[in-house]
């Protein structure tokens, strides 16, 4: 519970909090150094909308998108500060890591899953700190993994053009990623591992009816799913942009 309400009250705070990013290829975005995302003045509109709208917008962009590399940027080796501030970004010090909890809790706890847990506050309590658990152990393990291999952690959007070659190339990403050269592509053992260690270890806490393996594989599917979900919405961030009206 006491997770829970960490989580509502950092939704309640979420403006201060999040950072402010945008879709890909957003109008007014500045581009910063290689290889980081350009991001907008909090305070200016741009497009004629009014600014509080638009910090709303970037807020809510900010819940979806996962850090990535535009496709006229270059890739570079991430420093040891910069994985750690994603890491807390991506695992803690946002609303979006609590809210995708929260939203996922909500479902299990309609669909009765697990039965031992009952209804009410007091069964959502345990959904959601269940999964905030298993999602912050994962994430952990896949950040340690990735910085011990120098395997990059950021998802670059696709040189090339067309809608199949640009859904291969973000499927292809959730499932392989760039070592330290930022050249050569490996297997994503960190972030799949991280995956089935969270599953593993979430069965400590959950009731006694839960196999760790079967729990774990569950784990590695979702990321999977999820995964390759996130990097599409990423890739195609700009034509999501136009059909929500943005110019």
């Amino acid at each position: 519970m006491l997770l829970l309400m960490c989580g509502l009250a950092m939704m309640a705070l979420g403006s201060g909090w999040a950072q402010s990013s945008v879709l890909p290829d957003a109008p007014g975005e500045s581009k910063k150094e290689s290889g980081d995302r350009g991001r907008p003045a909090p305070d200016k509109a741009r497009g004629g909308a009014p600014g509080w709208a638009l910090r709303a917008r970037d807020w809510e962009a900010g819940w979806i998108t996962g850090e990535y590399v535009d496709r006229n940027q270059k890739l570079v080796a991430l420093t040891g500060e910069q994985r750690a501030d994603i890491y807390l970004r991506q695992t803690l010090t946002t609303p979006g890591a609590y809210a995708k909890r929260m939203f996922g809790a909500l479902v299990d706890q309609a669909r009765g899953v697990p039965p031992e847990w009952q209804g009410g506050w007091g069964g959502y309590g345990e959904r959601f700190t269940s999964r905030e658990g298993q999602f912050i152990t994962a994430n952990t393990l896949a950040a340690l993994g990735n910085a011990k291999l120098g395997y990059e952690v950021r998802y670059d959007k696709c040189k090339c053009d067309g809608f199949w070659p640009r859904t291969r190339h973000a499927i292809a990403r959730n499932f392989v990623t760039y070592d330290r050269s930022e050249e050569h592509r490996r297997p994503q053992w960190a972030l799949y591992g991280g995956a089935f260690g969270g599953g593993v270890v979430a069965t400590a806490w959950k009731p006694r009816s839960q196999n760790a393996l079967t729990n774990a594989g569950w784990a590695v599917l979702g990321q999977a799913g999820y995964g390759a979900l996130l990097n599409f919405v990423t890739e195609f961030a700009r034509e999501i942009n136009r059909k929500q009206g943005v110019k």
